[in-house]
């Protein structure tokens, strides 16, 4: 099994977003049991919190039900555990390696380069963009599905 751990700041926009689209996604390709699918944060900032309601309401759009999620902070440890781990954007990779420490595996990307693309999933807490933060997420989803 092929363990995927997707990262943004604080687990409650993006990385939950990339979370239920990559498990949409090879669900809906017949892949499903192939990955165990996790998300984190970077910063402490939301641990608990569910998944915020901007974001809640544009995967329940999807047909996704985001209930019960609740936003985790990245452990060292984690490093050890995925086979993946899918940062955002530039800052979170910077993140993702300080807290994983000298070990940061080299398995440690960027989602959007999964599509060939040098760019960030902008994150909509900012931008208050869902819609192109979803796209962005679900183009690189399914190219990170593709490859594995």
């Amino acid at each position: 099994m092929t363990r995927v751990l997707f990262v943004c700041l604080g687990n409650i926009c993006r990385s939950p977003m990339a979370e239920f689209a990559f498990r949409q996604l090879a669900e809906a390709a017949g892949r499903g049991g192939e990955f165990a699918v996790a998300s984190a944060a970077t910063s402490s900032w939301e641990v608990g919190n569910p998944v915020y309601p901007p974001a809640a309401r544009l995967l329940r759009r999807q047909g996704i039900d985001p209930a019960g999620k609740r936003s985790v902070q990245l452990t060292r440890a984690d490093g050890a555990l995925y086979d993946h781990i899918v940062g955002m954007d530039a800052s979170n990779l910077r993140d993702i390696r300080r807290i994983l420490g000298p070990d940061a595996p080299a398995r440690v990307s960027r989602l959007l380069d999964w599509a060939g693309e040098d760019a960030d999933v902008a994150d909509p807490w900012y931008t208050g963009d869902f819609d192109t933060a979803w796209r962005d997420v679900t183009r690189g989803c399914a190219a990170l599905l593709a490859r594995l």
